[in-house]
């Protein structure tokens, strides 16, 4: 690059399917916006997310390993494993010492990276627009940081975000800087799998510096989303799969799909795209479950309750989540018409997706304190993670098959943020989040099954409540639940003939819809359908305690 240049300005180009990978492959002075006068240099980018992966695996895994080893385009491979994670100890002990004098002067974000340059820590070259592009590009990673992080400047991850850039950048960015300088271009890097919170803001430095970048991800994990950057600036293709990223691939698997094979998973990807109304079975047991709850009047409980959660309204499958339109109704007293009343309390009851409750409290109480394992398990976002939940010890369903662990993760996380419980006079706002998030961790075992057998886009299971003053007293740990199971998208129905109350003593009454019937009555019994009722439904009643 000419030495007289006095500015570097990287545009990020619009990009497509179809053009993206040509563009990566040329030289920068052959893409479009490539401009070099009055002194400035200025050139269009290539930033990529490929999200998801391909129907044919072995083709898509083959693809990567040639992007990198065959296609000779200058990919510089980047993942977890491969980042060298060397610093030299001098470089360390100069990042101590500025910080040390950040705390002493209060510095700001220009002269804290000042500092940095002046104890030699920071990449240099010797063209000045590039020496002064490298410097800009740091101070715009570090004021990204204070805008959007907890504390700003004084966030405890900034010390360890400032080291493993530098250490990053000297073992990473340095040769593949002083490479691609000989071909007049920029560094190009895939980025592949997970990313840390140091790893996501490496990539915004090598971006905001002008690098090219793809970004792959298997799974659909979307690694600066955690930054909150400007989502429309970046090309990003979804595939129709996403998996649990393998290692990055050494050599060319050998295995070749048939014909037929590929041709079946393409008319599969058309039939099942996320947005066709026409999923098959289980298509989306890897993505999270979120409720949207209906407001229903009394009758379109009844008509709600036999339609898929696909045909309901609102149905949506978005960035890895099935939004699952659902029920949650309260129903006071008991209509004139007994066997109507009876007989729809049976249509759904009788549901193999059912789940009757007539005994209380139908939940054990958590005695222990969880107050130290729910901190443990934040984020730094002050949520609760739920990576960290799934990978501790007290979490009791590493049984489940992976992708209903973490929807069950979300949902804690989800009703732990926003509690619906109200507040006991002495409880503040995170001794409520503790409870729920306690009581969240002893799910039923018979409720497990129910969310084992949950396809999200077809039948929705109920949880239909039967509450009287003879069977039992409802409880705030009984409460807990029900609001995870709402989460989670499971229709709850409660029925109380005597017209008490017994959920709304706990959370707000907004939480769900309230249809009071005609008649109130005292000391009434479930009514177990007759014989010929239970073959015409074609089911048995599921109940739990109390039979």
């Amino acid at each position: 690059m000419n030495k007289d240049f006095y500015t570097i300005n990287n545009i990020i180009l619009p990009l497509s399917t179809e053009n993206w990978f040509d563009i990566l492959s040329k030289p920068i002075k052959e893409r479009p916006l490539h401009d070099t006068n009055n002194r400035n240099f200025t050139f269009g980018q290539a930033v990529v997310k490929l999200l998801g992966i391909s129907l044919d695996e072995d083709e898509y895994y083959n693809q990567l390993f040639n992007w990198i080893h065959k296609d000779n385009i200058g990919l510089h491979l980047l993942t977890d494993e491969t980042l060298n994670r060397t610093i030299d100890n001098q470089h360390f002990q100069s990042i101590q010492k500025v910080f040390n004098r950040m705390q002493e002067q209060n510095l700001s974000i220009n002269r804290f990276v000042a500092f940095l340059d002046g104890e030699n820590v920071l990449l240099k070259s010797s063209i000045p627009a590039i020496h002064r592009k490298l410097r800009e590009s740091f101070i715009k990673v570090i004021q990204h940081f204070a805008e959007i992080e907890d504390n700003g400047l004084k966030n405890n991850d900034l010390r360890r975000l400032v080291v493993d850039i530098v250490k990053w950048s000297i073992n990473h960015l340095q040769p593949a800087l002083e490479e691609s300088q000989l071909n007049e271009n920029m560094p190009k890097f895939l980025w592949y799998g997970d990313a840390n919170k140091s790893q996501a803001y490496f990539m915004y430095y090598l971006l905001t510096f002008g690098c090219d970048i793809v970004m792959v991800h298997p799974k659909g994990v979307d690694i600066l989303e955690k930054l909150k950057l400007d989502k429309e600036l970046f090309f990003q293709h979804q595939y129709p799969q996403i998996k649990e990223p393998e290692t990055f691939p050494k050599e060319e698997r050998k295995r070749t799909a048939t014909i037929a094979y590929r041709a079946s998973r393409e008319i599969e990807s058309i039939l099942h795209y996320e947005g066709s109304n026409l999923y098959k079975p289980w298509q989306f047991r890897d993505y999270l479950p979120v409720s949207i709850t209906l407001k229903t009047t009394y009758d379109e409980i009844f008509l709600l309750e036999k339609e898929l959660a696909m045909i309901r309204p609102n149905f949506a499958v978005r960035n890895g989540e099935v939004h699952i339109p659902s029920i949650f109704a309260k129903i006071f007293g008991v209509s004139k018409n007994r066997k109507e009343y009876w007989d729809r309390i049976h249509g759904v009851v009788n549901k193999e997706e059912t789940l009757l409750i007539r005994s209380f409290p139908f939940t054990r109480a958590i005695i222990s304190d969880y107050r130290y394992h729910y901190r443990g398990a934040l984020g730094t976002d002050g949520l609760l993670d739920p990576e960290k939940m799934m990978v501790a010890h007290y979490w009791n369903y590493k049984q489940l098959p992976a992708g209903l662990q973490k929807g069950i993760a979300a949902a804690i996380s989800r009703v732990c943020a926003s509690p619906s419980l109200k507040k006991h006079s002495t409880e503040s706002d995170e001794d409520v989040a503790i409870f729920l998030f306690s009581q969240c961790l002893l799910i039923p075992d018979d409720f497990l099954k129910m969310l084992q057998k949950f396809d999200y886009s077809q039948e929705v299971p109920s949880i239909v409540l039967f509450k009287t003053e003879q069977n039992g007293v409802f409880t705030r740990e009984d409460a807990a639940m029900l609001l995870l199971m709402n989460a989670l998208g499971v229709d709850i129905i409660i029925y109380n003939p005597a017209g008490h109350v017994d959920m709304e003593t706990f959370t707000k009454n907004t939480l769900f819809d309230v249809h009071w019937l005609e008649d109130v009555v005292f000391d009434m019994e479930y009514k177990e359908p007759s014989i010929l009722k239970r073959g015409i439904f074609g089911g048995f009643l599921k109940n739990r305690k109390g039979e």
